[in-house]
């Protein structure tokens, strides 16, 4: 998103114009989302990138949040004014809350995007951030965001509202799929966008796909798999992902012993430990206080710390924060199997003796993880086929390539992660 333009004078609202390297020209559409684009909080999503680490294997991949999120309600007034051109009633109050809720259905995300999920805040997913801020939003548009916030809990009567937000076909997996494939120049992620858009309809207030768009709906599943494996799993991509746990892993291990690291004033918040989710439900004000404090994180926060940390007087720590910043990742292998403990053993025995490392140390560079993938899942909000007869069946009762037991299979392999200088030695 380059640019903004005002292309008529005299409306009471002059609309907006997003110039969108995927969609070409996107309008805004209203004042109240301009606004929440306006919005500080929704701004710093330019600040957090889509794909995490992904630009250190695909140079591309330096979207945003911020890119994603105006994308994803683009496509959501793109389908629900297909969907009320096959007769499909919708209010202006659940269209606007549709809208509102994907274009901030991924606020709640920390630095990196998924790299670091509950890392900062242990005890909360970035869904339940975006509720959060969706729901002090609220009191500060004064109950705007009422429609928003019932129809992302799932707590609106029409379902298939929540399901374009929160489904196994919904507005965020169109958008990232494309985003992502144009980004990385990955090809296997290119979907027919505008034909699934097209396709999808409603029975029983219930989202379904006219049967004559099933060869849209099965490449979307397999250009979703073959994308985890090609891309989001890239054995480099998770080498890195894993460095920089470790790093903040190591980094909360020293706060927590009174070790006095140089912190961005929004890191130290949170990882000295000056808070903590209650049990209880929080306060408005503790609502508030987490909220001003996590807005203020991004990528920045992580990198600058990083940087400063690799001179560091924890030698564990300015390693592994030498490895990021000079891009010295762990190799990995995967497979199918668990490693030997006997050969994870191994390679550990060699950083303790080359690195002086303590066994415990030794754990940041040598370990082993698991990666999984669910193409299709047949349970939940499932994709449902809408046939010429007028009936609903799952799509894997109808699609010939779908297999319930193979794409709706969690394919699950094992990783091991050591340094690469030791690559050639094994």
């Amino acid at each position: 998103m380059v640019g903004m333009m005002e292309p008529e004078r005299g409306d009471s609202y002059k609309r907006k114009i997003l110039n969108d390297p995927v969609y070409g020209f996107i309008p805004v559409g209203t004042p109240l989302l301009f606004r929440l684009m306006e919005h500080s909080w929704f701004q710093r999503l330019r600040r957090i990138r889509q794909l995490g680490l992904t630009s250190l294997v695909y140079p591309g991949a330096n979207h945003t949040r911020f890119q994603h999120s105006l994308g994803a309600a683009h496509l959501m007034g793109e389908t629900l004014r297909s969907l009320r051109g096959k007769g499909v009633e919708i209010s202006r109050e659940e269209e606007m809350g549709a809208r509102v809720a994907i274009l901030l259905h991924d606020i709640g995300h920390g630095p990196f995007s998924h790299a670091l999920e509950e890392t900062i805040i242990r005890e909360l997913t970035h869904e339940q951030l975006s509720l959060l801020f969706m729901e002090q939003l609220n009191e500060e548009f004064e109950g705007a965001l009422e429609m928003a916030i019932r129809i992302y809990r799932g707590n609106h009567p029409r379902a298939f509202l929540n399901q374009l937000i929160s489904g196994q076909l919904d507005m965020d997996r169109l958008d990232y799929l494309q985003r992502d494939s144009y980004f990385t120049g990955v090809a296997e992620g290119v979907i027919g966008l505008e034909r699934i858009i097209k396709m999808l309809n409603v029975a029983d207030d219930e989202l379904v796909v006219e049967e004559k768009g099933i060869y849209s709906i099965e490449k979307f599943v397999l250009a979703r798999r073959l994308m985890y494996w090609q891309v989001y799993f890239h054995k480099t991509v998770v080498a890195a992902e894993q460095l920089l746990l470790k790093i903040l892993a190591r980094a909360h291990f020293l706060a927590a012993a009174g070790e006095k690291l140089f912190c961005t004033p929004a890191l130290r918040y949170f990882l000295y430990g000056e808070y903590s989710v209650p049990e209880e439900p929080l306060s408005s004000a503790q609502r508030k206080e987490l909220l001003e404090h996590f807005a203020m994180l991004d990528d920045n926060d992580i990198i600058a710390s990083a940087k400063v940390w690799t001179e560091s007087r924890d030698p564990v720590l300015a390693e592994l924060c030498r490895r990021l910043v000079d891009r010295k990742l762990f190799h990995v292998e995967i497979r199918e199997h668990p490693f030997p403990e006997e050969r994870v053993e191994e390679v550990r025995g060699k950083i303790r003796k080359v690195m002086g490392f303590s066994d415990e140390e030794s754990r940041s560079f040598v370990f082993t993880g698991t990666i999984s993938n669910l193409a299709y899942s047949p349970t939940g909000q499932q994709i449902r086929i809408l046939t010429k007869e007028g009936r609903v069946k799952d799509i894997t009762e109808v699609s010939e390539i779908m297999d319930e037991h193979v794409l709706s299979r969690i394919v699950e392999k094992h990783i091991f992660c050591y340094p690469k200088e030791f690559f050639n030695q094994l």
